[in-house]
């Protein structure tokens, strides 16, 4: 097939009355999800799950992109107006945005987040566009003892990168491995952690687990939340499109620099938009002119990692779409739609149906632009969506995850793994050990066994040939580095500090 047949077939399928239909009450139920305190854009995807068994591929990955841009940046909104951030990834200029609002800069805050995020997305949608398909050509030449590195590689960056504490960030791994382990799927098809429950031969469901760590344990944080709800600072939101322009022209740096650290960062196995935003945000004061400000109701970091946010979900699809390694929590749960779409990822879905990527490319595309004008629809009715009580809400949610799982393989099997799940996230959460190496144990646990098994088996088990391959020897020599550069550095800082002693 062509390239211009392939990118015709995906504009006919993106611009079906149903995909744009889909899309636009994705981008509604995204900007909701959001804008409520507590409700995350993973969740907003793990609670379409269960709707996208009902639909063709094309349109449930547009419901995946659209609902997951537009909750990134409708968390600025009561980060915005009430100091409590709407998702993760709106936390890093929550103070900022809210002292902005208390000096009657509101209309100013909320519109950086609004154009940067749409800015940073299109942004990392390029770089999308340019680097999964040069990737998936590149990832034509790797074999089981690449690919064993490369998983090896992925969960080591989202242990040391999602958490402060790296030895929580490796329990909550080895606890997603042990999930990935039980049941028949495994190289030797042995009944493993099943406990004789037939139910457990088929491993747990990911899709289950998924929305109740994301869900569940948000509902059980609401439920045993005791703090009063925030007051809203203003009543009524006025242009926010003014003096966006002069933003641009004043930082047109920070803009860059957040868009391509949010890509890169997105591109990393488990780091995600929340930690983009972070290190962009810290960046953003430590090269800027007027450091002192920040803090104060400084819009320059708002610009830096707003940009940074979005263009982290485009950069978490690289690898995702080219190795099927989530670069973040929400593309785990996409992982798992693609397989079940029968878009399997890897290099070969760049191969055998081009025009189901360049749809992915072209939804992207259309989200970032639409959430402009829906993201000025959804300001405006901002203060009737943060008044909608969550002891309403919160049930409903309950419901639809409960509905939804026992949906998905019609056993209530499903509807325990989620329960069950959504308490262990909780209690985890809870003690400040991090979610994402967890999830991405689960979501790569099988690909690393199955890798490793196939390499032994090919080797005659010999270890020396995991390192025999030039990418194989490349992969493995980055993963050690990563696993022993704190001892590397202890040793080198207990060198320098030992003559200086003396």
């Amino acid at each position: 097939m062509g390239t211009w047949t392939a990118i015709g077939q995906a504009f006919a399928m993106v611009f079906e009355p149903n995909t744009i239909m889909v899309m636009f009450a994705a981008s509604l139920f995204g900007l909701f999800v959001g804008a409520v305190p507590g409700l995350t854009a993973t969740m907003a995807t793990a609670l379409l799950v269960p709707v996208t068994f009902f639909m063709p591929p094309i349109p449930a990955i547009a419901a995946m992109v659209t609902a997951t841009a537009m909750a990134i940046f409708s968390g600025d909104i009561p980060g915005c107006l009430l100091r409590i951030p709407g998702t993760p990834a709106s936390a890093a200029y929550t103070d900022e945005a809210f002292a902005m609002t208390r000096k009657g800069e509101a209309e100013l805050a909320l519109g950086a987040g609004l154009v940067f995020s749409a800015v940073g997305g299109l942004f990392g949608t390029a770089v999308l566009i340019v680097a999964a398909p040069a990737l998936a050509n590149f990832a034509l030449n790797f074999s089981s003892f690449e690919y064993f590195w490369l998983v090896l590689l992925g969960l080591t960056c989202a242990v040391f990168i999602t958490s402060n504490q790296p030895l929580k960030g490796v329990v909550t791994l080895l606890l997603g491995l042990l999930v990935a382990c039980v049941g028949l799927g495994n190289p030797a098809g042995f009944p493993r952690f099943t406990f004789g429950n037939a139910e457990m031969t088929g491993g747990i469901g990911m899709i289950a687990m998924m929305i109740g760590m994301f869900a569940i344990s948000e509902i059980i944080r609401f439920v045993v939340d005791t703090s009063p709800p925030a007051e809203l600072v203003v009543e009524k939101v006025g242009n926010v499109m003014a003096g966006q322009w002069a933003l641009a022209k004043k930082y047109p740096v920070q803009i860059l620099r957040g868009s391509v650290l949010g890509t890169a960062v997105g591109a990393l196995p488990g780091a995600g938009a929340d930690i983009a935003a972070w290190m962009s945000y810290a960046m953003s004061k430590k090269f800027s002119k007027e450091p002192e400000k920040f803090g104060t109701g400084h819009v320059e970091g708002i610009v830096e990692s707003g940009s940074a946010n979005n263009s982290a979900l485009a950069g978490a699809w690289i690898p995702a779409l080219v190795f099927g390694i989530p670069g973040d929590s929400i593309t785990a749960i996409v992982i798992g739609v693609l397989y079940m779409k029968n878009m399997n990822p890897g290099p070969t879905l760049f191969t055998t149906n081009p025009q189901n990527i360049y749809a992915v490319f072209l939804l992207f595309i259309i989200a970032n632009i639409i959430m402009i004008p829906l993201g000025i629809l959804c300001i405006k009715v901002a203060r009737r969506i943060l008044k909608v009580p969550r002891e309403i809400l919160m049930p409903v949610i309950l419901l639809f995850c409960i509905v939804g799982t026992f949906a998905i393989n019609n056993t209530v099997f499903e509807v325990g793994v989620m329960l069950v799940a959504g308490i262990i996230a909780y209690l985890l959460e809870a003690n400040r050990f991090p979610i994402a190496p967890a999830i991405l144990g689960v979501v790569l646990g099988g690909m690393l066994e199955e890798n490793f098994i196939t390499s032994m088996i090919k080797s005659n088990g010999d270890m020396g040939a995991f390192f025999s391959r030039p990418i194989a020897l490349g992969l493995a020599v980055i993963t050690l580095l990563v696993w022993f550069f704190p001892l590397i550095m202890r040793g080198l800082r207990a060198m320098r500090s030992g003559p200086a002693a003396a």
